[in-house]
């Protein structure tokens, strides 16, 4: 067997390591070019909470206060990353992606649900209060557990299922209208922000809640689904614990980070629910 990597039709592409190092060269730059840009004898003072359940003197839940050196176009995320690596390494939190596409650092942040990459410390009132997202078992310190919202999403069985699939020359189309109506539904990162700031989610953990009705409703729409399916789909969501307990709140639609509508997407559904249940005789 050939080890030589194979030619590529496009030479100007870069192979998946040589793209890595690159990537990694630019976020090496821009870390030195934010360090450079520290406002001198100006910091950020953040109030954190701190919670670990095995280690005996940690596991009453508390705030530290961190002053973390400022920069221009500081992020919590940044201030978070400062504050572990200058003062405790043990201060523990999700992220990834940096640029709120991944929905990993969902905190609560000086009472409201934000993405901490997205979320600018300048815009925000100081001290600074990070809390891990209300309604979530605490793991550790700002680490909650997801599990139950990733299974509410998974109930809804959110993937694409038509009744036909295209042969292999041919493409599944769709019009520019339905791309249209269903295309915010599309952006959600499974962050869980939306679950966390509803009410009725808190109350009910059988509620579908708003990313997982967003997640039906986005292939509910689409018109390649197939028919039987979309009929499945909706008797999911008209289920005692689905449409029907959203009280059009809007907690959810506010403080999603990717401006997706969440709560006219369940009352669309809703409306659907009642065409469906109509009868005419």
């Amino acid at each position: 067997m050939s080890t030589e990597t194979p030619e590529t039709e496009d030479s100007d592409v870069p192979d998946p390591q040589t793209r890595r190092l690159k990537e990694k060269e630019t976020r090496k730059a821009a870390k030195e070019e934010a360090a450079a840009d520290v406002i001198e004898g100006e910091t950020v003072e953040l109030k954190v909470f701190r919670y670990d359940p095995e280690i005996a003197d940690k596991q009453e839940p508390r705030f530290d206060t961190f002053h973390v050196p400022k920069f221009e176009g500081m992020t919590v995320l940044d201030a978070l990353m400062d504050a572990r690596d200058r003062y405790d390494p043990t201060l523990t939190f999700r992220h990834s992606c940096r640029q709120a596409v991944c929905g990993s650092d969902a905190l609560f942040v000086n009472g409201r649900q934000r993405l901490a990459c997205k979320t600018q410390t300048v815009d925000l009132d100081e001290p600074i209060q990070i809390e891990p997202l209300p309604h979530r078992p605490v793991v550790k310190d700002l680490v909650v557990d997801m599990e139950h919202f990733y299974d509410q999403m998974r109930s809804v069985e959110p993937f694409f299922d038509p009744d036909e699939l295209p042969g292999p020359d041919q493409q599944q189309l769709q019009t520019p209208e339905n791309r249209e109506q269903v295309k915010m539904s599309t952006r959600c990162i499974w962050c869980g922000a939306c679950m966390s700031s509803c009410n009725i989610a808190a109350g009910d953990n059988q509620y579908l809640g708003p990313a997982a009705l967003n997640k039906a409703y986005r292939f509910y729409f689409d018109e390649r689904e197939g028919e039987n399916r979309q009929e499945e789909r909706l008797k999911i969501v008209e289920e005692e614990h689905g449409v029907w307990r959203c009280q059009t709140q809007f907690s959810c639609t506010e403080v999603c980070p990717k401006d997706i509508p969440l709560t006219e997407h369940i009352q669309a559904l809703k409306r659907e629910a009642v065409k469906n249940n109509l009868k005419f005789w």
